[in-house]
């Protein structure tokens, strides 16, 4: 059922179509790579999934063959009746919606609607991988798990740990909000064309709840603080983060050393020090 090197290759020659740069596209096409995708996403027949990027369906296909009910989010206006024509060839029985759309910009509690749990399985576009899953993770409750292939360095950021030299400020959000892993790299090879920037697969699962209690520290202000820190990560804390308040009775209250540096906090040591800063700037002594 679904694609390989020379389906693709036909389609996109049928159609005179070209993968986009600026879009970020880089189709898959080989069947191992969508199946073993599918599989660690752990998708079962009837789960709702929602794949971003659907490109010409190599991965959709995959999911329509494991039985899940798909949603496609789909940007490309040239891709979408392709795309759709490629489902009714190979899979005219599956339950698969072909929405066409920017990941950025559409409503997605309106398309996923309110209570209901989904997983997203994707080929995310490099461009827009960091942020689509920042704002999924902080305002779509609905996608319970993430299991995407993309840019190994942008991988390497969102599972990174304290320590980690890719640890940053998604870092510190990916664990707020859920349990992130690598699972591997992605050959080059699978794709059309072939990336020069090496890819990873990665899955993401949101916790039950966030990691620092909001009743300890708002999100917000725990995400204003942590940005405000890795915008200067050279520095000491002491010295990125005096604009918000930051004496030493603040980390004296949050048991954080005001000689650390922001790679070398846990989430749990950034929502203490934000509560910290907010209940002092709160006596009005910031």
């Amino acid at each position: 059922m679904t694609l390989s090197r020379g389906d693709v290759a036909r389609l996109l020659q049928a159609n005179e179509l070209s993968p986009s740069r600026a879009l970020g596209q880089n189709f898959v096409a080989d069947p191992n790579t969508v199946r073993r995708v599918v599989h660690l996403a752990g998708v079962r027949p009837g789960d709702r999934v929602l794949e971003v990027g659907g490109g010409l369906g190599s991965l959709t296909l995959a999911l329509a063959e494991a039985g899940a009910s798909v949603t496609v989010v789909e940007r490309d206006r040239w891709l979408v009746p392709v795309l759709r024509q490629v489902l009714r060839d190979r899979a005219p029985a599956a339950a698969v919606d072909v929405v066409e759309g920017d990941a950025m910009d559409i409503d997605w509690h309106g398309l996923l609607g309110a209570g209901s749990k989904w997983a997203m399985v994707s080929n995310l576009p490099y461009n827009v991988a960091t942020p689509l899953v920042a704002d999924l993770l902080d305002g779509v409750p609905q996608v319970v798990t993430m299991t995407f292939m993309v840019q190994k360095e942008v991988a390497d950021r969102l599972v990174a740990g304290p320590g980690d030299p890719a640890y940053g400020a998604v870092s510190v959000k990916v664990a707020y909000w859920a349990e992130a892993a690598a699972l591997g790299p992605v050959p080059a090879s699978v794709f059309v064309p072939r990336p020069r920037v090496a890819s990873a697969l990665v899955r993401i699962d949101r916790r039950p709840s966030p990691a620092v209690e909001p009743a300890v520290v708002a999100a917000a202000d725990l995400f204003r603080v942590v940005r405000t820190g890795f915008s200067q990560r050279r520095k000491m804390l002491r010295g990125s983060l005096g604009s918000l308040g930051a004496r030493p009775e603040v980390f004296d209250a949050a048991g954080v050393a005001p000689t650390a540096r922001p790679e070398e906090l846990s989430v749990a040591q950034w929502g203490s020090l934000a509560a910290a800063i907010v209940a002092v700037r709160g006596t009005g002594r910031g």
